[in-house]
């Protein structure tokens, strides 16, 4: 049984008895332990990813932090940033040019060191858009993006992982996923109609867990492992384009506020899938409230918890991988 499994058992609300991201940091004996290790984080100047790069500044590791607005991200994170371990990358997730630039800058800053990459940034929006590339903003912004970051980073986190410490990357999925089967080929745009921002987004989260599924399968043998995590409700600024009534909406079910987690508390299992002991030599898993997903039930419920059939579908996994090389125009290694 995971060390959190009774705080989880009868959730209050944010702020309760659940474990924040800082808790596992001290729980997993860490503060000052990761010195000289490298961590790459996306979106990390706001909610979850504000809160994931505070506790992992106290691991003592050198911290790489992307944000669409530095300048706008120096304010926020003004307290964490610290010359030469903990800096700002400028990255658009909407644009690849942009993140073939940071890719570029972190490995020259990193002097082509990457122990552990957390895939965090993320859109939540209504209409549907198209970025500069062509591709939904959903499926482009929290997968594409992720998805090309990684293979640019793809050496380093090989060549950086040891028999000590495998390499690790961390996608921040959602129990969205539980409620979408991934597009075909050729509707990953929508192209064919039919477009929501529900089942866009979702389609969008079952493709991070999918891309860590694959990515497991595939350099866990070589010791970089990949985990998806379902951080939980949490109230951030990620649905500030649904307005005001959807939030409301939300906040005005009791059931549902005490399910909902604070942001410190949100980033809680990022950070034991990016540096918990449990997860130092095994992947390809989904996790939820600080643990391995248990089988839950196929009911189309994103508030329901554990992982459902879609989850785990191996030929889609292989299929979304094929299909994202190509997008971003990528050659398979293997």
């Amino acid at each position: 049984m995971s060390l959190y499994a009774s705080a989880h058992a009868n959730p209050q609300g944010a702020g309760d008895s659940r474990p924040t991201a800082l808790q596992i940091v001290h729980d997993e004996a860490l503060e000052g332990k990761l010195v000289g290790k490298v961590i790459v984080l996306t979106g990390a100047s706001s909610g979850i990813g504000l809160e994931t790069a505070r506790a992992l500044s106290a691991t003592g590791a050198t911290l790489l932090l992307t944000a669409r607005n530095t300048r706008k991200a120096e304010i926020v994170m003004g307290e964490i940033l610290e010359p030469g371990r903990v800096s700002l990358v400028e990255m658009d997730n909407a644009s690849f040019a942009s993140i073939r630039v940071a890719a570029a800058a972190i490995l020259a800053k990193s002097n082509n060191q990457v122990n552990i990459l957390i895939n965090n940034a993320g859109v939540l929006m209504q209409d549907l858009e198209l970025t500069e590339d062509g591709h939904e903003m959903h499926f482009a912004t929290n997968h594409l993006s992720h998805f090309l970051l990684f293979q640019l980073l793809k050496p380093a986190l090989l060549a950086s992982s040891t028999p000590g410490l495998h390499s690790r990357v961390v996608n921040v999925s959602s129990s969205a996923q539980r409620t979408c089967n991934l597009n075909e080929s050729d509707n990953y745009n929508f192209q064919k109609g039919g477009y929501h921002y529900g089942p866009a987004y979702a389609n969008s989260k079952l493709a991070n867990t999918y891309m860590a599924n694959e990515l497991d399968r595939r350099y866990g043998p070589r010791g970089l492992h990949a985990t998806s995590v379902h951080p939980g409700g949490i109230d951030t600024n990620l649905s500030r384009h649904l307005g005001h009534e959807f939030v409301e909406q939300i906040k005005s079910d009791e059931k549902l506020l005490k399910i909902l987690k604070s942001p410190e508390q949100g980033a809680s299992t990022t950070v034991i899938a990016a540096v918990g002991k449990e997860w130092e030599n095994q992947g390809g898993k989904y996790l939820e409230d600080c643990e391995e997903a248990k089988r839950g039930e196929d009911n189309n419920d994103a508030w329901s918890p554990g992982y459902v059939r879609q989850t785990y579908e191996p030929k889609d996994e292989e299929r979304l991988w094929k299909d994202s090389l190509e997008i971003v125009g990528i050659r398979d290694d293997l």
